[in-house]
């Protein structure tokens, strides 16, 4: 990457200033969110064996071998060896402040959203009329058919291609009504027919999956905070910057 007083040239392209002027809008809401993080972990600091680990993955990614291609790599960048070790370190000094920020929350967020991140695996057939649905419950109901078998034959859904089965999926993608009575079951209850939209489901529980408070578990919930801090944060902008978001989600949604 170089530049110069009018144009920026990137990969042997030359970019003019006035053709940069849109790009640079077109990045607004990212250049905003960054820099938000960037003031956040200002004060993080690393030991000197995780600068080394970071700088060394950097080095391996971008195919620095020696001190030559280091420099000039820099030169390209415009960057000096601090503000190199500044973006080796960037995903760890992040990673760092949301564990400082939210770390020992974590536990009581997760009972929190526990009831949205349990899994089910469950049974549905939907028909658009109660009295064939009220005839599917009790055919199941009385042994004379198998759920699936009816599913496949009945169901007006994409369940209908698996008998019936759905799943595992988390109660907080399912829509409300349905996660509901999902969640007051026990696997294996049938449930009469109920109302939903234009259809008339009957439902059962196969499997509940109770959500665990696992690694990946503490990885996603941390990144859920942290991006619910950061939205809190740019609604804090002063109006000038909210404009400029504004503007370009209207942009990106119209095309």
């Amino acid at each position: 990457m170089q530049n110069s007083m009018n144009t920026l040239e990137i990969n042997n392209q030359t970019i003019s200033n006035r053709e940069l002027t849109p790009l640079v809008t077109t990045m607004l809401p990212q250049i905003l969110r960054e820099t938000i993080v960037e003031r956040a972990i200002a004060s993080i600091a690393c030991t000197r064996e995780e600068i080394a680990t970071a700088c060394q993955k950097l080095f391996q990614q971008h195919q620095i071998h020696d001190i030559a291609t280091h420099e000039a790599w820099l030169r390209r960048y415009g960057l000096n060896h601090q503000q190199f070790q500044s973006l080796a370190t960037r995903k760890l000094r992040i990673e760092k402040f949301k564990q400082a920020t939210w770390g020992k929350k974590l536990e009581s967020y997760f009972l929190q959203r526990k009831k949205y991140l349990d899994r089910v695996v469950y049974s549905m057939i939907r028909t658009s009329e109660l009295g064939i649905a009220q005839e599917l419950h009790f055919r199941i109901q009385a042994g004379e058919q198998s759920f699936g078998e009816l599913a496949k034959t009945y169901s007006l859904g994409p369940e209908a291609d698996t008998n019936g089965i759905i799943g595992p999926v988390e109660m907080g993608m399912l829509h409300p009504s349905i996660a509901r009575q999902l969640q007051v079951s026990h696997p294996g209850q049938l449930w009469h027919p109920i109302p939903f939209e234009e259809y008339f489901l009957i439902i059962k529980l196969e499997k509940l999956l109770p959500a665990q408070l696992d690694v990946f578990m503490r990885e996603r919930l941390l990144k859920e905070l942290f991006e619910a801090w950061l939205q809190e944060q740019i609604q804090q902008l002063p109006n000038t910057d909210k404009a400029w978001l504004v503007t370009n989600r209207m942009k990106a949604e119209a095309a």
